[in-house]
C-alpha cells in the first residue's frame, strides 16, 4: 500500500480501497478501485472509462488467478486500447451498418471507424472518459458519466451508469442504467476478454464453451446483420452442447471465413428452462446464457443476462501488438469475449429487438459472470 492508497471499506470479509492509477500529461489523475469479497474474488476497476483492469478468481488449491486481459502500462488505456480490453462499451456496443441510422424520422450519421461501419460508438467512445464514482458498499461501486447531446453523433443528453458488484457466490455483476432527455440508442456491454488459465497463458482453443442458443443472426463479410436468422443445428457455429472452442474454428464455413473465427451474435433462449430466477431483480428477469470451462483446472464461468443476444469473439485479430500485464504479448485466440447485447445493427433491422430508450425513461440491464470449479 502506498501513500496514495485509501481504504474505503473493510468489514465482514469485504474490502474496498482506492489508489492512484496514473497521472496523464494534461494533469488529470485517474484512480483504481479494488474490491474483494470474503472468498478472495477481487476486481480492480478504474474510473478511466469504468474499465475492468483485472479479476482474480479463487482456485481449488486456495490461490487466485487473474482471468481477464489488460494492458501493461496504465497510460495505454488512453488511446492505445484498440482491442477494448476490459472496457465498458457505451453508449452503443457493436456495429451499426453504414455508420448511420434513422430514429423518429431523423437520420444520424456516425463515425466510420470500422470500414464503412460504426463500431462501439466510434473512436472517441466512453472508454476514455473520466467517470464519477460513488461508493455504494464494501463489494459494490457505481461509476457514472454525463454524456452530452450529440456525443459521438448520438441524440440526447444521456446520464449513464454502471455498477460493479461482487457477490458471496463468486459472481461479478454488471448493472447498467441510463436516462436520456431525447429518444436515443442504448446498448452497453462489457468487453472483457477471459482466459480461465490466466490472462498470460496461451490460447483458449482448448476451453470448452456452451451457449444457450440454437439460432444466430447472419452477418455478412463486414459483420453486419441484415435480419436473416440462421439455424445453428449441425453447423460449426453450434455450441448448444459443450465443445472445445478450437474444434471447428477453422472449418470451411462462410461465417467463420468472414470473421476469421468466431465473431458472431447468438440469439439467447428465453424459454422457461432458461429463466432460472437466479440474479433476477424486481424489474429484470435474467436467463442462463452459457458456460465457459477450462478442463485441465476445472475452472468454470457461467453468464446470465436479461439481454437478447451475446457476441462471441475469439480475439481473432490479436497479433501480439497489445502488450498485456507483465509485458505479455497477446496473440490470436488469447482469450474469449462474451458480450451480452442487443443484436448488432438492430436499429437498422426493425424485426430485431430494438435498443431504443425513450426520452425520460430510465432503462436498466444486468449481466452476471459466475465463477467456480468442478
Amino acid at each position: 500500500m502506498n501513500s496514495t492508497t485509501i481504504v474505503l471499506f473493510q468489514f465482514g470479509g469485504f474490502f474496498m480501497e482506492k489508489s492512484l492509477f496514473f497521472k496523464a500529461d494534461d494533469g488529470t489523475e485517474y484512480s483504481v478501485y479494488t474490491i474483494r469479497n470474503k472468498n478472495g474474488l477481487c476486481a480492480k476497476i478504474t474510473d478511466l472509462g469504468a474499465n475492468l483492469l483485472s479479476l482474480d478468481v479463487p482456485t481449488k488449491d486456495g490461490g487466485t488467478v487473474d482471468v481477464v486481459l489488460g494492458l501493461d502500462k496504465p497510460s495505454d488505456y488512453l488511446g492505445k486500447n484498440k482491442d477494448y480490453l476490459g472496457c465498458v462499451v457505451a453508449r452503443v456496443a457493436n456495429r451499426i451498418g453504414g455508420a448511420a441510422f434513422t430514429l423518429n424520422g431523423t437520420r444520424y450519421e456516425l463515425e466510420k471507424n470500422d470500414g464503412n461501419n460504426n463500431l462501439h460508438s466510434g473512436s472517441h467512445s466512453l472508454i476514455e472518459r473520466l467517470y464519477s464514482v460513488e461508493e455504494i458498499s464494501g463489494a459494490s461501486l457505481r461509476f457514472s458519466y454525463d454524456s452530452p447531446d450529440g456525443d459521438m453523433g448520438l441524440p440526447g443528453r444521456m446520464q449513464f451508469a454502471v455498477t460493479y458488484t461482487l457477490l458471496d457466490d463468486n459472481s461479478l455483476v454488471f448493472d447498467y442504467e441510463a436516462v436520456s432527455d431525447k429518444d436515443t440508442l442504448f446498448n452497453p456491454t462489457t468487453h472483457s476478454y477471459f482466459n480461465l488459465l490466466g490472462h498470460d497463458h496461451g490460447t483458449i482453443l482448448d476451453h470448452t464453451l456452451t451457449i444457450n442458443s440454437d439460432e444466430m443472426t447472419y452477418a455478412n463479410a463486414e459483420s453486419i446483420p441484415d435480419g436473416t436468422i440462421r439455424d445453428l443445428n449441425g453447423t460449426p457455429m453450434d455450441f448448444g452442447e459443450a465443445k472445445p472452442i478450437g474444434q471447428d474454428i477453422g472449418a470451411d464455413y462462410d461465417l467463420l471465413k468472414f470473421g476469421h473465427g468466431y465473431d458472431h451474435n447468438y440469439i439467447l433462449k428465453k424459454d422457461a428452462s432458461s429463466m432460472t430466477g437466479r440474479y433476477d431483480t424486481d424489474d429484470l428477469k435474467l436467463s442462463y446464457g452459457g458456460c465457459l470451462c477450462e478442463p485441465s483446472t476445472g475452472r468454470r464461468m457461467e453468464f446470465y443476462t436479461d439481454l437478447p443476444g451475446v457476441q462471441l469473439y475469439t480475439s481473432n485479430f490479436f497479433d501480439g501488438g497489445s502488450i498485456g500485464k507483465g509485458g505479455v504479448h497477446y496473440n490470436k485466440n488469447a482469450a474469449v469475449a462474451l458480450e451480452t447485447q442487443y443484436y448488432p445493427n438492430a436499429i437498422n433491422v426493425p424485426a430485431f429487438p430494438q435498443p431504443v430508450i425513450k426520452s425520460g425513461e430510465k432503462k436498466r440491464t444486468r449481466t452476471v459472470y459466475h465463477f467456480d470449479a468442478f
